[in-house]
């Protein structure tokens, strides 16, 4: 467990695990569930340490059945409580594809009952985990109205979402990237803080393209960026941080000013986040384009254990170059 420690660097896993301990502090609604987080402290060891000092009814280790886990969270919600659902593996998610869509994202249309529920789901790959431990299945849940879905890209953003999404009203998706748990760092305040859900922010600002992104793509798209200034183009990297409900303004602010655009994700690139940013460029911006829309994704493959095909695989620095050198000459 890391308790926040004013001017220390803390890593995005940290970061995490902070915002879970504040709220368990700050609200004792606020109980957690999921495979192994209990005395083994979960898969990734964010939860280390909670259910010695919450207890075993508060860190509550379940069976391996996530349909089953994720029912009984459904019901806790509705009576008040406000569970965090850990899944091991975001993969294992469609096990409780039915519970997420057909009863947590629909209870308040049908009768109006709040479903304050997290579900924590570490995605993608960059970690050789191979096709059952490597997916970014975000764009699954995209498609699924009553839900909203976060995917913080910074240890700052990390922890203000998923404190954001637990005090929230609605299910919430918190899509945390396994790559960048050790890998990012960063000093957060030591006072409580939120970043609002529905909010994208501007990670860098350019003058030539926009890049729409999120996740660990944010980071290759910073990279990428710093290469570009170099030969004098300015790309404008713009974090949705939030999903559902996509920051549409913030995305049109951006392309109206550069007049060209990029859509990065990790997802497989068929029916992924980046068509519907495309489509809605499209709809809404076709007068400030000059230049076409391109999309970086992932082949429509699954993620492949061998290092040298998931480096293949995946989105590169390389690509969002070219891409953004295509464009910029038009």
């Amino acid at each position: 467990m890391t308790t926040a420690t004013a001017g220390r660097e803390v890593t995005y896993l940290e970061a995490i695990s902070q915002a879970l301990d504040e709220e368990m502090t700050r609200d004792e609604r606020v109980f957690l569930m999921g495979e192994d987080i209990g005395p083994y402290g979960g898969a990734f060891r964010i939860t280390e340490g909670f259910q010695q000092k919450y207890g075993e009814w508060r860190v509550l280790d379940t069976p391996l059945s996530e349909s089953g886990f994720v029912g009984a969270a459904i019901g806790a919600a509705m009576m008040g409580m406000r569970p965090v659902v850990e899944m091991q593996f975001a993969d294992f998610i469609s096990c409780a594809f039915d519970q997420i869509t057909e009863v947590a994202a629909k209870n308040h249309y049908r009768w109006g009952a709040p479903v304050p529920l997290v579900i924590r789901a570490p995605f993608g790959g960059g970690v050789h985990g191979g096709p059952f431990h490597s997916e970014c299945p975000e764009g699954w849940f995209f498609h699924s109205p009553g839900l909203k879905l976060v995917a913080p890209s910074t240890p700052y953003d990390a922890k203000g979402l998923l404190k954001a999404a637990i005090r929230d009203p609605n299910p919430v998706i918190y899509f945390e990237h396994k790559f960048l748990y050790r890998r990012i760092k960063a000093v957060l305040p030591s006072e409580d803080f939120i970043i609002p859900i529905g909010k994208a922010d501007v990670k860098r600002a350019g003058s030539d393209v926009s890049v729409i992104t999120y996740g660990a793509m944010v980071h290759l798209a910073l990279e990428a960026a710093e290469l570009l200034a170099r030969d004098g183009i300015e790309l404008e990297v713009v974090d949705l941080r939030t999903l559902i409900p996509l920051d549409k303004e913030a995305i049109y602010q951006s392309v109206r000013k550069t007049g060209k655009a990029i859509t990065l994700h990790e997802d497989n690139k068929t029916g992924g986040i980046g068509a519907e940013v495309t489509a809605l460029l499209a709809e809404e911006c076709f007068d400030s384009l000059d230049g076409p829309i391109m999309r970086i994704a992932a082949p429509d493959t699954p993620v492949p254990f061998s290092t040298p095909l998931e480096e293949f695989f995946l989105p590169k620095v390389s690509d969002i170059v070219a891409a953004a050198k295509k464009l910029a000459a038009y």
